[in-house]
């Protein structure tokens, strides 16, 4: 560690880690609740659990984006964060955010409040007051970081990363307008979900896996910097325009057939410009780096989200195969694996590289981490499979044959014992990860010449 304001992130990381213990306890419950309807129906009922699962999800990936730019900007700016005091305070809102949405949640109060109800809008159903405390902790964030950059050294990373961070944060106000259209609704409703996912989290996907591979292989930079321009490009090339193809059915103009068609089809290119970015980045470096967990998570996230996000995604894309798939379990295939690969194991790649060094653990026994890796990766796999049959039999005989939901429904029971199962893989590989970041154990390490002092600005030779 360089850089004393780094120590900020571990905070940020060990908040997000408690996020995804809950996260994923919280789907591992909903799972079985798919098995067995009635269970605790009257004590958590499923539409409650699965915004715990939901939001949970969310605000544990955005700690673990802001904890990265905490740690990498001091190193990438080469000085210190702007403002720890409005690190730590930014912190302090999305925790008090955090339990107030669980809170009103769970006991279903303010019921309709417009300040301090849940607005029902996915993902965004946080009660007004809560919304306003992640503005306004947002725009600390802002603030700190940005001085920070302002100050230093400018780099493609950094630069990439504000782009993202900033773009994420102002594409975030449209959750505050909730019109009485449903149609106007929806279209301002996706350009908070999708250009989030599926642009901006994109150019801070690429940021932090850019700067994971300039730490883990010692390529040059520059080599590195222009991969990153490209896939960055490609990015947003497709994934604004690519909003479209949730625009299908909503009541837009037929036009928004085409573009969505065109462009959510060119949305698998810059994931797959990522998944060959680092496998090219990691053999022109070859670089013994003792850190073997952290690359394995960023080489896994480029693959998975290139499958999860780039080819379940373009499976059911096409508004003539769309039509029939839109709200099947294959949009929960697509779902479950997108998110795991491009921002679940992103953020676990940066932990697992930071964390140790954060903690003056580093090098530091990986067994655990790794085995934790497969299981995770094994399990969620299995999920998508399991989850991609059930909703291949669902839109036959629900949308083709006309079969009634809850008759489907029954038809997918052992489908759905089946993902209950993987999902506890998932949990225990995900218990089993906290635990190896949270007691890091130092390896010892054996006299001779070690690589990984050589400097991570070194060109590979």
């Amino acid at each position: 560690m360089k850089y004393p304001t780094q120590k900020i992130a571990l905070m940020y990381f060990a908040v997000a880690l408690g996020l995804f213990a809950v996260q994923v306890s919280m789907g591992l419950l909903i799972g079985w609740i798919y098995v067995s309807p009635n269970f605790l129906s009257e004590v958590l009922p499923f539409n409650i659990g699965r915004m715990l699962h939901t939001n949970s999800l969310v605000v544990w990936l955005l700690l673990g984006f802001f904890g990265a730019a905490y740690y990498l900007i001091p190193e990438e700016s080469e000085r210190d964060i702007h403002s720890p005091f409005l690190a730590y305070l930014q912190l302090g809102i999305l925790v008090l955010g955090t339990l107030g949405v669980v809170v009103t949640y769970l006991f279903s109060l303010f019921k309709g409040s417009l300040l301090f109800g849940f607005s029902g809008r996915e993902f965004i159903e946080q009660p007004i007051w809560v919304k306003i405390g992640i503005a306004v902790a947002a725009v600390i964030f802002l603030y700190n970081i940005s001085m920070t950059v302002l100050k230093g050294r400018k780099t493609a990373i950094t630069n990439i990363l504000l782009l993202g961070l900033w773009l994420m944060v102002l594409l975030f106000l449209f959750a505050f307008y909730n019109p009485a259209n449903l149609a106007l609704d929806k279209q301002y409703w996706w350009f908070v979900i999708h250009l989030w996912v599926e642009a901006t989290w994109e150019l801070v996907m690429a940021s932090i896996l850019a700067f994971l591979v300039l730490k883990l292989t010692g390529v040059d930079r520059e080599v590195i910097e222009k991969w990153l321009y490209i896939i960055v490009a490609l990015a947003l090339f497709s994934g604004i325009l690519g909003t479209g193809h949730h625009y299908y059915w909503i009541g837009m103009p037929p036009y928004w057939q085409w573009i969505g068609n065109i462009f959510s089809s060119l949305e698998v290119a810059p994931l797959f410009a990522m998944m060959a970015f680092t496998f090219v980045m990691v053999w022109k470096g070859r670089r013994d780096h003792p850190n073997k967990a952290a690359l394995l998570w960023s080489l896994g996230c480029s693959v998975v989200a290139f499958f999860g996000a780039g080819v379940w995604g373009f499976l059911h894309t096409l508004h003539g195969i769309n039509y029939y798939t839109h709200g099947t379990q294959i949009t929960a295939a697509h779902g479950h694996l997108a998110f795991y690969g491009a921002y679940v194991m992103l953020n676990l790649a940066m932990f697992s590289y930071a964390m140790p060094i954060l903690r003056n653990r580093d090098p530091y026994n990986q067994v655990l981490n790794m085995g934790a890796f497969w299981l995770m990766t094994a399990g969620m796999a299995f999920m998508t499979f399991t989850l991609t049959f059930a909703g291949t039999i669902q839109t036959h005989m629900q949308r083709v044959e006309g079969v009634d939901y809850m008759s489907v429904q029954d038809q997918l029971w052992i489908f759905y014992v089946m993902r209950f199962g993987s999902g506890v893989a998932v949990v225990i590989g995900a218990y089993i990860l906290i635990y190896a970041l949270a007691f890091p154990r130092r390896e010892v390490v054996k006299a001779g010449p070690v690589q990984s002092h050589k400097s991570a600005e070194t060109p590979a030779e």
